[in-house]
Order: C-alpha cells, then structure tokens, then sequence
C-alpha cells in the first residue's frame, strides 16, 4: 500500500441548531474577533448578536482578492483580533483562513501564494479560526488552503498549508435552508465533484476513499431533493455531508482536471465555480476515461468511475456511460449555464488549457491530458 497522511479540522461539529454554539467555541479561542460574513451581515444578525466577545465584521462581497485579504488582516490587526469566525460561503471561509494565516505568520499574501506570488513556505500556525460554511459546497471548512484572485494577473491562486485548516468547522445544515436554487445547484455540483475527483485520484487512499464514496452517496439522495425544495432540512443534510466529505477528501487527495481547468477560468472571467464544475464535469470524465481505455481497459480507475456511477444512480449494474448520463441529466434539470454566458469564448480556450496543465488541481487527474483535450473540453464546456 502507497504510503499517506491525512490532515483535518481539530473539531467537526456538525447537527441542525449546533450553529448556536458558535459563542462558546470564539470564547474558548480567543478574545476578540474579526468576523468575516458575506455582502449582507444582516442574514446572520441573530448569531453574530449572542457573541460574546468583541467582534469586528467583515463583508466579504464576492470572491476574494489579494488585496481584500490585506483590507481584511489590517481590520483584523487594528481591531486586536486573535481569532477568527467565517460565517458563509467558500469565498468568506477562503479569505477567514487566510487572515488567520496571515495573522500567525506575518506578512502579506504575495509573500506566500502559490504561482503569482513568491511561494514562501508557512511555517507558524494561523491564528484560530472557526469556519462556519452557510452553503454546501466548497467543503473549505476543512481544506488546508484559500484561494485568492488576482485580477492583474486574471489567475487564482492558493495560500496553502496544513497549518491554515480551520481550528474548528461549525456545520450547521440549517444554515443553508435559505439558499436560493441556483446557489443550491451550483454549490452542490461543486460539493458532488470534490468527491469524485479524489475517488478517481492518483494520490486517493483507504481513508479518502472511503469519505468520497459516501460523499458521493449523500449527492445522490441530497442532490436534486434540495434543488426541488430548499426547506426539506433531510436533503440539506445530505448535501451539507456530502460538502464536508468533500472537502476532508480533496485536502488529502487532491483533484483533478475540472477544478483545474474551473480554476483557471474563474480568474478569466467572472463565472461562478460551481457553474465552471458543472459545465466541465461531464467532459471532463468522458475524455479521463477515454483515455484511460487507450492505455489500458483494465485500468483500476475504470472500476472507480464505475462505482461512482453506481453510487450516484443508485444501479448497481450502471455503467459508467450511465453515471454520465445522470450528471448530464442532472445539469439540465438544474438549467446550468454553459461558460459562453459569462464571456468564455473559444479564443479563450488554448489560453485556459495552458495555464490548466500546470495548476495544482490536475496533479490528482488519474492520467495526464494532453493541451488538445484539455482545449476541447474548455470548448465543450462553452
């Protein structure tokens, strides 16, 4: 057996109602805290009114930048903050973990962010941050990095280091109750996809395995019953699962090729992640598996996408044309935009499979793609 590690949160707490406890786990951290939320602190007023330490909010109004991350730690310094709460979505969690990290080490972002920065290596521990995720998605309550924009470089890129996973991970299902349909389908095909890239990855083990395929079970029960109605707190449940098994998977298991190529598109153009995954993920797994058969129909991957399919359709005998089927179905349904609706165009696409084929998340793809499928899938994708 390949040698491994795994990393995570100190503390998962998760339960419907358990997002009341957030008072008690900021004061056994710290003494004061910056709170980063989304663009509107009010949806949170009742939690962030029980604190009980002296709090200073930071809206967070889309995905984060480098420089709102320097915005943020400034707050977070001048305020005397030695702790930190992330209440919302992937961006807010991303740019509370980077401030903690920021705060325990010193210095500014482009001092340590991957590929547009300097690369510098983390070596203190980040100040304690809580991340309470109000979406399921992301699955960054337990991911080792945060991923900033950098518009002058139309790039995103990580800070990353096991020393950046967040202290504790509040998971409270109920907090995404209110979650609109499209933010429901997005973040729950990205959730869907962070299972299944590292159940099919290079650097999958026993450990991670087992948490994308029960991940990938909760997307199949949780999935479109969500979508259907956003107040069945069963289905929330399974999503918010499903995001959170995600996440303790891709930290240790890394990705694949559709969050490589998402990546990079997302700091093309203003597309939202999830809506990059879902317009990927089908071509994505047909051009893996195509190639993957060229070099070797008994591949064990094959096997793995075939349980995948298995376990997202709920067939025990689906193939794994079939599990395409169903995410092909599933997008539909969902009336996912393709990339061409937020500008992507195909002059886009050498520039995109470029940068795609040396960013971190293609290290776990299950066979290296060459840059004309990883061009047609930007084009499919379109």
């Amino acid at each position: 057996m390949t040698a491994f590690e795994f990393a995570t949160a100190g503390r998962i707490v998760f339960g419907a109602g358990r997002a009341a406890e957030l008072p008690g786990l900021l004061a056994g951290l710290g003494s004061r805290v910056l709170v980063c939320t989304g663009a509107d602190p009010e949806r949170h007023a009742g939690l962030l009114a029980s604190l009980e330490l002296p709090a200073e909010v930071f809206p967070v109004k889309g995905e984060p930048t480098i420089e709102e991350a320097q915005t943020a730690t400034a707050a977070a310094r001048e305020h005397g903050a030695d702790v930190v709460a992330a209440i919302g979505g992937g961006s807010v969690i991303d740019l509370g973990k980077a401030v903690a990290m920021l705060l325990g080490n010193g210095g500014n972002p482009l001092d340590y962010l991957e590929v547009v920065g300097a690369g510098q290596k983390i070596t203190k521990p980040a100040a304690p941050c809580v991340a309470v995720p109000t979406t399921a998605g992301t699955g960054a309550e337990v991911t080792a990095n945060a991923v900033l924009a950098s518009p002058e470089h139309r790039l995103k890129a990580s800070l990353r280091s096991p020393l950046m996973i967040p202290r504790v991970a509040l998971v409270d299902p109920r907090l995404t109750l209110s979650c609109p349909p499209p933010v429901t389908a997005a973040s729950g095909l990205d959730a869907l996809t962070q299972c299944l890239e590292p159940f099919v990855s290079i650097r999958a083990n026993p450990v991670t395995d087992g948490l994308a395929a029960e991940g990938l079970r909760h997307a199949a029960s949780g999935l479109r019953a969500a979508y259907a109605d956003g107040g069945d707190l069963g289905a929330r449940a399974d999503m918010a699962t499903c995001s959170l098994l995600g996440g303790l998977a891709l930290a240790n298991a890394k990705l694949g090729a559709v969050h490589g190529l998402a990546g990079v598109i997302g700091g093309t153009a203003a597309v939202p992640h999830g809506v990059a995954c879902a317009a990927l993920l089908a071509p994505v797994i047909e051009t893996n598996v195509r190639a993957l058969r060229s070099v070797d129909r008994g591949d064990p991957v094959l096997d793995r996408y075939m349980t995948a399919a298995q376990l997202l359709t709920g067939r025990p005998t689906a193939s794994i044309e079939f599990g395409v089927a169903w995410i092909r179905e599933t997008i539909a349904l969902f009336g996912m935009p393709g990339l061409a609706a937020f500008g992507i165009g195909p002059q886009d696409a050498d520039d995109i499979a470029a940068k795609a084929a040396v960013s971190s998340s293609m290290q776990g793809n299950p066979i290296a793609l060459s840059h004309g499928e990883l061009h047609a899938i930007v084009l499919e994708g379109l």
